[in-house]
């Protein structure tokens, strides 16, 4: 499935043997301006790069990294409740760029397009799950983070970076209506069960 648009990027902390994966819409941006300058690698172009999925890392990136320092990477990333997840999309897009806005449309339509297939253009941002997990080895990331809980994170990024975090608030979505009907929510918890199940047992852990 093809990466979403946002301006996230992978961050590498080479001493620290620490690599973050961007989830979109997972308060990222404030966590790339806040670590910037700490990170020994920070890919931001091109996006085939930038929106570097956990597939694409085990992949193509893992092994490279394994084989320059000589040592294992630990891969860390955020991840937000699935219809929370929508939301936010769905707030960028009604300021997005034409092709893709979706300025005038309920949130409930949104969720419904998003659920189509072929997907609408303004609808088409991919999955978590897709870019959490890999066919052949489920989850991919050894860290997995709630969205909800980050000041969870914040801390343990503390631990292993050895200084203080403070996050800006950055790329906050402009608020909309979000009202939706049961029966739609109901329907993207069977089409997003992927989704869903990885934030349950999340949420448990």
């Amino acid at each position: 499935m093809p990466a979403a648009s946002g301006g996230k990027r992978m961050l590498v902390f080479w001493e620290s043997r620490l690599v973050f994966l961007a989830t979109p819409k997972t308060g990222s941006t404030a966590i790339e301006a806040a670590l910037d300058g700490l990170a020994a690698i920070s890919v931001t172009r091109p996006p085939e790069a930038k929106h570097t999925s956990a597939a694409r890392y085990r992949a193509f990136l893992d092994p490279y990294l394994r084989s320059a320092a000589e040592e294992r990477f630990e891969v860390v990333a955020l991840m937000r409740e699935p219809l929370d997840w929508l939301a936010s999309w769905y707030r960028f897009r009604q300021v997005d760029e034409p092709a893709e806005a979706a300025a005038g449309m309920s949130f409930d339509a949104f969720v419904r397009d998003y659920m189509r297939r072929p997907r609408p253009v303004h609808a088409e941002v991919g999955s978590q799950a897709g870019f959490l997990t890999c066919p052949d080895r489920g989850v991919a990331v050894d860290r997995l983070f709630a969205y909800e809980d980050i000041g969870r994170f914040v801390e343990f990024l503390e631990d292993r970076l050895n200084c203080e975090i403070i996050l800006p608030r950055l790329n906050v979505s402009p608020a909309a209506p979000l009202e939706i009907d049961p029966a739609t929510v109901a329907q993207h918890r069977a089409f997003a069960a992927e989704d869903y199940a990885l934030w349950e047992g999340l949420r448990r852990g």
